[in-house]
């Protein structure tokens, strides 16, 4: 992904930790999802927590007009093609944060909703809106292991997949989603094995974390897929499973993740590598 982008950014306005910012931006990204040329302009308001005050809630609005040239399968042709769109946005999100720590939780729980009703023209407008939930607990057992479970849905009512342009539509797999699978490879594909997105997502992960001193760690079960329908369903779900290990820090765990498919698909890779900053949720 290739691109560049200007932002105005004033901090603390109104009131402390409440942040505007504008952005204006060209960008090329090239996904075996979609490849895109993409053009945004977008306001945002937000109050967020920061690494010396996290706060229990916390909020997030603006606006979006994107223009974007995109590759996207056509079935009806049997072969990629570009379509160009323009999508107007509102979107949304609120989140109540009872964690202890925004980069290694081990106590407490998280809410977070994220909505965004959009327009879409590309010959006629057709609008739609794009739903997120997502849920994480963490749990002690003892002084030294912490059971930490997540889970997330999304929605895309109002309008046809196929109407929808590729970068809007929910993708599953990676790092942030299932791991054991590639970068967006979980959800429809086309003839030649290229994902193609969804309607509707959901994801599960389960993790033990075990720390001792500045070291842990974590074994974990991931499960997911994304879905052509409106709703995600409870079929059809792509697990994965591995291990990590985190070294601590002052500011966060450093985290390294080693998975494995355990219902691949074909094509789908045997193991998968993952390096961060902070605990996967």
């Amino acid at each position: 992904e290739q691109g560049v982008s200007g932002t105005f950014r004033r901090s603390n306005a109104g009131r402390r930790d409440r942040t505007v910012t504008l952005t204006a931006g060209v960008n090329h990204s090239n996904y075996d999802a979609f490849d895109a040329f993409t053009a945004t302009l977008s306001g945002r308001i937000s109050y967020d927590s920061t690494p010396l005050w996290q706060k229990k809630f916390t909020y997030a609005y603006g606006f979006e007009l994107v223009g974007t040239n995109e590759s996207v399968y056509d079935f009806n042709r049997g072969e990629r093609v570009r379509g160009t769109y323009f999508i107007a946005a509102l979107p949304g999100q609120v989140q109540f944060d009872r964690s202890d720590s925004l980069l290694n939780p081990t106590k407490g729980y998280r809410l977070k909703l994220s909505v965004s009703p959009e327009s879409s023209v590309r010959g006629a407008v057709r609008p739609y809106a794009r739903t997120l939930i997502e849920a994480s607990a963490y749990y002690p057992v003892g002084q030294s292991i912490v059971i930490a479970g997540r889970v997330r849905a999304g929605s895309i009512p109002g309008i046809d997949r196929d109407d929808l342009a590729p970068s809007r539509r929910y993708y599953g797999g990676g790092g942030g989603s299932v791991r054991g699978y590639g970068y967006q490879r979980l959800g429809p594909l086309d003839p030649d094995g290229n994902p193609v997105g969804g309607r509707s997502i959901n994801e599960f992960a389960l993790e033990a974390r075990y720390r001792f001193g500045n070291y842990g760690i974590v074994p974990f079960i991931d499960a997911g897929n994304a879905y052509s329908s409106v709703l995600p369903k409870g079929s059809d779900l792509r697990f994965g499973a591995g291990i990590g290990g985190r070294f601590y820090t002052n500011f966060g765990p450093m985290r390294v993740d080693v998975a494995t498919p355990l219902n691949p698909r074909p094509g789908d890779g045997k193991v998968a590598l993952y390096i961060s900053i902070g605990q996967a949720f």
